[in-house]
């Protein structure tokens, strides 16, 4: 099977002392390539290295997280973005609003999702959505921007049926499904199959989010066969036909294509 891990973190310092061996285990398992998104002004350079590292294998995107937010939001802003103008990245993520640490930044959450949102139109990126306990202020800043303008994904999903069918209706996005699809208290295996397949990309969300039945474990980019799996069974395929569509869905996205 050819995967794309399409949100991982393994730049991080969790990965540091076995790296080399991360990556190697999920090229063993068919991952051709791993996606990573910025978090803030400090993982700038930790991500640059890695993708420097491994290049046909790293691919970066750059964006302010939104629990990285501050009241110094503008400058951090600035400094991120000025990197656009260096280097080449394949989304403006991790971007978004995250209510559910902390509402203190609440609005300068949304101007620098906006912000960042702007971006996505300027250099032409789709956008990788971080959304905790803000489904609401999230479609807000979409619909303020213009939905129609955007395209991306909403990272990590694993909300109610009324925020997948919103998503539905934003034609131009998809969905990041990860390892809560296979948690035993997910109610997302329940409704996932009314979501098309042609709009869902796999992601991990390393190190965090394990799979059953590493959960408790770190996670790495070889466990995205657990999601392909579950996938599997809630739409009733070979994972074969999962990996397909879903490699496909990721290249289409990021613009691997072109």
């Amino acid at each position: 099977m050819n995967l794309i891990d399409t949100h991982t973190h393994i730049y991080q310092p969790d990965f540091d002392t076995d790296i080399s061996d991360v990556i190697l285990r999920a090229q063993q398992k068919g991952i051709s390539k791993l996606l990573l998104p910025n978090i803030d002004v400090e993982s700038i350079e930790r991500m640059h290295a890695l993708r420097d590292k491994y290049p046909q294998i790293c691919y970066p995107m750059m964006g302010l997280h939104p629990t990285s937010v501050t009241e110094s939001y503008q400058s951090d802003l600035e400094t991120i973005k000025v990197n656009f103008k260096k280097q080449e990245y394949i989304a403006v993520g991790e971007i978004g609003i995250d209510l559910y640490w902390d509402k203190t930044f609440i609005e300068e959450q949304k101007k620098a999702f906006i912000e960042q949102l702007n971006w996505s139109i300027e250099f032409d990126l789709p956008v990788v959505i971080h959304n905790r306990d803000a489904f609401r202020e999230v479609i807000e800043c979409i619909e303020q921007v213009g939905k129609e303008k955007l395209h991306g994904v909403f990272h990590s999903f694993g909300g109610e049926k009324e925020e997948l069918e919103t998503i539905l209706s934003l034609e131009n996005f998809m969905v990041g499904i990860n390892g809560v699809v296979t948690f035993k208290n997910s109610k997302l295996r329940d409704y996932l199959d009314l979501f098309p397949l042609n709009r869902i990309v796999l992601e991990t969300d390393a190190p965090y989010l394990s799979p059953v039945p590493y959960r408790g474990k770190r996670n790495e980019p070889a466990y995205l066969e657990q999601i392909v799996g579950e996938l599997a069974k809630i739409y009733n395929l070979f994972p074969e036909i999962i990996a397909e569509n879903t490699t496909r869905n990721a290249i289409n996205l990021f613009k691997f294509n072109k």
